[in-house]
């Protein structure tokens, strides 16, 4: 099992929590998703105006901090698609809890990243 700080270098330093530095590291290391992030964005702040809490915006903040330190090692963030993609096909019990013992890991490294831990 396999950490994304294990995979090499990464592409670019952890950016700050902020809505500014996650979409612009969104922008340089996976572009792919930059409509999602923005859409995301919309949802969280939608969703926060009509509930009068920034609870979702924080949630959409730690959301995508967590992203960007998983996407921005790409050794990392292709194992991790890899063990998803085991997960989504084996049938094998013990291959399942192995390939989800690993996911675990790399989204609580990602965690601890995120939060700056």
């Amino acid at each position: 099992m396999s950490t994304p700080h294990e995979n090499g270098e990464a592409l670019i330093p952890q950016p700050p929590m902020t809505t500014a530095a996650l979409r612009a590291a969104v922008a340089q290391i996976a572009p792919a998703y930059l409509n999602q992030f923005v859409d995301h964005l919309d949802q969280a702040a939608e969703q926060a105006a009509r509930q009068s809490t920034v609870a979702p915006l924080q949630n959409f903040l730690r959301q995508w901090a967590e992203f960007v330190a998983i996407q921005r090692y790409p050794a990392g963030a292709a194992r991790l698609h890899a063990v998803e993609t085991e997960v989504a096909t084996t049938t094998d019990r013990a291959k399942l809890n192995a390939a989800l013992a690993e996911i675990n890991k790399i989204t609580t490294a990602a965690h601890q990243e995120a939060a700056g831990e």
